[in-house]
């Protein structure tokens, strides 16, 4: 099935893909699927089907979350990418039959937005991978701050700060950067002296939808 009125950002953290999504929604009047926007599904589902979403919906203890192993925490990611893109997919189903434009900042694999849409449609966005690692914490999401808290509350803060940072660097090398950056579609890369606004014009253009 082609998703013909999608409009999907992939690419990876800090390079401003939700605030895309919602930006283009509120001018085109269509509809923004932002950042993990698969999560409305996550009370319903099945813990044997979906292990790694709901991994973080089940932790007893959430000490457990930030003392993984960089290879542990790598193999969750991937898991999750996995189970979304499932997610999503059930979702778009739905939201293309509402006659409205739908931009979505997606965890659709680039092998499966090649078979679901055409060139024009998907676009990514890439920030330099250190940025996701150096200033993590440096967002105010409630989310990251409990993390940061969790990781000063261990034994031994400044080990298992290092730990989690390099659970952040195996998911965000520069063969993930690469593996965006050379997908076949068209790529923006972040520019700390380009505008949210300018940065707009660029994706409406690659988009080709008229400014």
């Amino acid at each position: 099935m082609k998703f013909e009125n999608t409009f999907f950002i992939n690419g990876n953290a800090y390079a401003g893909k939700s605030t895309m999504v919602k930006l283009l929604a509120e001018k085109y009047n269509g509809i923004a699927c932002e950042e993990n926007y698969h999560n409305s599904l996550l009370s319903e589902l099945d813990g044997d089907k979906f292990p790694c979403l709901t991994y973080t919906r089940d932790l007893q203890d959430w000490h457990n979350f930030i003392r993984r192993t960089p290879d542990e925490y790598e193999s969750w990611v991937r898991g999750v990418s996995k189970e979304s893109e499932t997610l999503e997919l059930q979702i778009l189903n739905t939201l293309s039959t509402k006659g409205k434009m739908v931009f979505v900042d997606t965890n659709i694999s680039i092998e499966t937005l090649k078979e679901i849409s055409d060139n024009d449609h998907v676009l990514i966005m890439l920030a330099d991978p250190d940025i996701s690692v150096n200033r993590f914490f440096e967002r105010p999401d409630r989310e990251k701050q409990f993390l940061y808290q969790l990781l000063m509350d261990e034994e031994q803060p400044k080990l298992a700060m290092e730990n989690f940072r390099q659970c952040l660097k195996r998911i965000n090398s520069s063969e993930k950067y690469n593996y965006f950056l050379y997908s076949g579609f068209r790529v923006i890369v972040r520019d700390e002296n380009r505008s949210i606004e300018d940065t707009f014009a660029l994706v409406e253009k690659e988009f080709g939808l008229q400014g």
